[in-house]
């Protein structure tokens, strides 16, 4: 085989390969629009002057938080790392990013079937499970007393985060990866992990952002599909 032929061909599988690693990570915000995204908010059902409290505004997808309700993903998702960057735009408050996503509306009348990620502020990394259910270690160090577990309304449903002070100062942006593989989550906040849970009662679903009543923006909505879970 000719030398320059030999070459060519390293250099294109070269291309080939890094072409196809990068491909695999994909934005699930394109900067423009709501594109591959539905949003669900009950209050607009019932007032038609309600406003989206979704919008894009230079760039950036952003949660208005008020009126309550959620943005959902068209597509579902299984074995893979989200990574966000987000942060409080005025005051801090309370947000989160939600897997596994499926019925609509199935607590409260209004959240999603799903695992929750807390965003909230001073507890970002905190599961919230809503009609899913999520192992960790320390279980009741963590969730409380066992008998007052539970997935629906009234049951003990948060899980603390493994560590707080994570959290950039106001203003600044915060980076969540969030690694979902069979039926493990893995968070990290700002490269620390805060959460590893196992056993959950779903592997895959819908992924949804909240409106929570405090304003939040979004500048990174990423995804990419793994076969293993970050050490």
């Amino acid at each position: 085989m000719p030398k320059h032929f030999t070459l060519a061909l390293i250099i294109g599988l070269i291309s080939f390969i890094h072409t196809f690693s990068y491909a695999q990570t994909k934005s699930l915000f394109n900067g423009k629009d709501l594109k591959g995204w539905h949003i669900d908010i009950p209050e607009m059902d019932k007032n038609p002057e309600a406003r989206n409290p979704f919008i894009v505004r230079k760039g950036m997808l952003v949660s208005l938080g008020t009126p309550g309700g959620h943005l959902i993903t068209d597509q579902f998702y299984q074995d893979y790392r989200l990574e966000i960057e987000y942060r409080f735009a005025n005051e801090p408050g309370n947000c989160g990013a939600l897997v596994h996503a499926s019925t609509p509306r199935a607590l409260y009348e209004m959240f999603p079937q799903s695992v929750e990620v807390q965003m909230m502020h001073e507890n970002a990394g905190d599961f919230w499970c809503i009609v899913e259910d999520i192992k960790v270690p320390d279980m009741e160090e963590r969730r409380g007393p066992k008998e007052d577990w539970g997935i629906t309304e009234g049951k003990g449903r948060r899980i603390l985060n493994l560590t707080d002070g994570t959290e950039k100062p106001l203003g600044e942006w915060n980076r969540m990866s969030i690694e979902c593989l069979d039926r493990e989550v893995k968070v990290w906040l700002n490269d620390v992990l805060v959460n590893h849970g196992f056993d959950c009662t779903a592997d895959s679903g819908q992924i949804a952002l909240q409106a929570e009543g405090a304003e939040v923006e979004f500048r990174k909505v990423a995804l990419t599909p793994i076969s293993k879970l970050t050490n």
